[in-house]
């Protein structure tokens, strides 16, 4: 028995799918980072800890690793340890300064506020189905599929 046969491969396409994994991939971390903040859960002083301090690095997405990331130098602390200088609620604190004036600063906690922040969105967590169902619906979305 003989068989012959001829195959064409559309270069275009794989292109077009693999910078599609790339992107959905990109938006599947930023989607991540959104929950997180909107679940209220990362400790809240001044905000820094969940706001400029934290974004999405995705200067290696185009090999497959984008991260999350917390410039902050307290994060890893309050992350490991959120007994120290851990807010719940809001507070308010008056600051004196040399000039005996005084000024009285407003802190917004977060409600749902705890350490390891990451966990609920990890194998085993409650939303660990949240990342693999973005980025599929976002894959195939961005692929045309």
């Amino acid at each position: 028995m003989r068989c012959k046969s001829k195959v064409k491969i559309n270069h275009q396409r794989i292109k077009q799918l693999s910078e599609s994994s790339i992107l959905a991939l990109e938006q599947t971390a930023e989607a991540l980072h959104t929950e997180e903040v909107q679940a209220a859960i990362i400790p809240r002083d001044s905000g820094t800890l969940e706001g400029e301090a934290f974004f999405v690095d995705k200067s290696q997405s185009s090999g497959g690793k984008v991260s999350l990331v917390n410039t902050t130098p307290y994060a890893r602390r309050l992350y490991y340890h959120p007994e120290y200088h851990f807010h719940q609620q809001p507070w308010e604190e008056t600051i004196y300064k040399q000039d005996e004036t005084e000024r009285t600063v407003k802190h917004d906690g977060n409600s749902n506020a705890k350490g390891k922040w990451h966990e609920d969105w990890l194998a085993g967590g409650s939303k660990a189905d949240f990342v693999p169902k973005t980025f599929k619906k976002l894959y195939q979305r961005l692929a045309g599929l």
